[in-house]
């Protein structure tokens, strides 16, 4: 049986030669580790630049995130109003455009995370520390400020440099089993007089969002993501990846921030790369989806209807809305990044029922993010756009293809690391569901551990939605495969 620290070296090799075939790169050029080696700390603050470093920041995600790109601060106002500061970190002033760095930055345009392990964009010694927002680390960033009424409508929009300090840094699981009043308050929430009750404040405003995005058609989908779970090395388990109240918190900051940003660029004139999701071209099967289920739903791409109907099918059948919801998204189909150029109508996001929409949240993660924030620095400074509109369409093209291949990386090792756990047990029986049918095959769904394959016997007369009972038959570790037959 092979070790496992063998097992580990293969999940890498699979990982790293995906990446090269799908047009990554795994490795950073020698210029870039040189580019590196003569950063030594976040540049200084200027005259210009707010200093906020005395309000209670905090940054929460995941339990192991030390790429850290965004941190939050609020205080409530009369009449119910909270006013929000959203705080990002200014990676663009330590990787100026067209330095070795930014060049690798923008080929791969994206943080790769397989199972195996993590591809980042940036070197971990920028994205996990002199450009990431870490826990009591001065840092320079753009801060996003607006004010979110009672009713939910956000106002008062403005976006700044400023020096920020991350008073605390807290994990989403702790978070959200605290504010649902299931575990005592997490030790570093507990370190930091006042931070409690600045949670709650930022936690009401979320929730707010919540009701408007949801009233304007915004669609609440849950898929499981599968997420690898080690134990001393060890590959051990996939386990799904929930949502919960606390990343319903950054969920709604980040979506609200980002409607921001791209307005700010908007009223100063600027062209930009905005993230849209067309209406989709499938809306007909999803109608019939719906039929199937007892609901119809407008001939014609609806996303408020769309988003009533998913509300009632999780409260009928919590256990099945996660498969409705991925079969939902593949009928939906990829957002994708295109200029914006000023003047002009946007093209929207379906899903999230948003005109004014970009990204530009998580610069130390995606390069549509860092072109947001360089488009942001030039209109502030009164500055021409340091990208013209030509040089936005393709990077836009490039980014949307980037991200594309990132996913089939990130798919195909999650898919070797399914069957790598699940070797051992070929014959074995499972319950599954039916998460895909069309031309190239019938595909299923375990919940131990959480893994996908093609049911290659028995197919017949299953459609997406259905339970099932399987039996294991093959896995093959290099390509991913796994494959079952119903059990007799």
């Amino acid at each position: 049986m092979p070790k496992p620290h063998d097992r580990q070296a293969e999940l890498v090799r699979i990982a790293r030669r995906a990446m090269q075939e799908h047009g990554l790169e795994p490795d950073f050029p020698a210029a870039a580790l040189a580019q590196l080696r003569g950063i030594s700390a976040p540049p200084p603050a200027t005259a210009t630049v707010r200093d906020m470093r005395s309000l209670l920041w905090c940054s929460i995600d995941n339990d192991e995130s030390r790429d850290l790109d965004q941190l939050s601060v609020a205080e409530s106002l009369p009449g119910g109003a909270t006013r929000i500061w959203v705080a990002i970190a200014d990676v663009d002033a330590t990787v100026p455009a067209g330095s070795p760095l930014d060049a690798h930055a923008s080929a791969n345009t994206t943080s790769v995370y397989t199972a195996a392990q993590i591809f980042p964009m940036l070197p971990e010694r920028l994205s996990t520390d002199l450009t990431s927002l870490a826990a009591g680390a001065e840092r320079p960033s753009f801060v996003i400020e607006m004010t979110v009424t009672a009713d939910g409508a956000v106002t008062a929009p403005d976006v700044y440099p400023a020096r920020v300090v991350n008073r605390a840094k807290l994990a989403y699981d702790s978070v959200a089993a605290w504010l649902d009043a299931r575990a005592p308050m997490p030790p570093p929430l507990a370190a930091v007089r006042g931070m409690d009750e600045q949670l709650r404040i930022q936690d009401r405003a979320a929730q707010a969002l919540k009701r408007v995005r949801k009233a304007q058609g915004a669609l609440g989908l849950a898929t499981l993501e599968a997420q690898a779970v080690y134990e001393g090395g060890r590959l051990m388990d996939l386990r799904p990846d929930e949502d919960n109240r606390a990343k319903e918190l950054i969920e709604y900051f980040m979506i609200a921030a980002n409607g921001v940003v791209a307005e700010f660029l908007e009223a100063r004139r600027s062209p930009s790369i905005r993230r849209v999701l067309r209406v989709p071209e499938r809306w007909g099967r999803i109608v019939e989806l719906a039929a199937g289920l007892g609901v119809k739903l407008p001939a014609q791409p609806d996303c408020k209807a769309l988003s009533d109907f998913l509300v009632h099918c999780q409260q009928a059948a919590p256990q099945r809305f996660p498969d409705l919801s991925l079969a939902v998204v593949k009928l939906l189909g990829a957002g994708e990044y295109v200029l914006k150029r000023p003047g002009e109508p946007a093209e929207g996001h379906f899903g999230l029922a948003l005109e004014d929409y970009t990204h530009a949240t998580a610069p130390n993660r995606r390069f549509p993010d860092v072109i947001s924030q360089r488009l942001v620095r030039a209109a502030l400074a009164q500055l021409p756009p340091p990208y013209d509109e030509a040089a936005l369409r393709t990077l836009a093209l490039h980014c949307t293809a980037q991200e594309g291949n990132a996913a089939k990386v990130e798919r195909l090792v999650r898919k070797s690391a399914a069957a790598m756990l699940l070797e051992p047990h070929v014959g074995e029986q499972f319950d599954a569901m039916v998460t895909g049918v069309n031309e190239a095959g019938t595909w299923v769904r375990i919940a131990q551990p959480l893994a996908e394959g093609r049911l290659v016997r028995g197919f017949e007369h299953l459609d997406v939605g259905d339970s099932v009972r399987v039996r294991l038959t093959h896995t093959d570790i290099e390509r991913g495969f796994i494959d079952f037959a119903r059990a007799v």
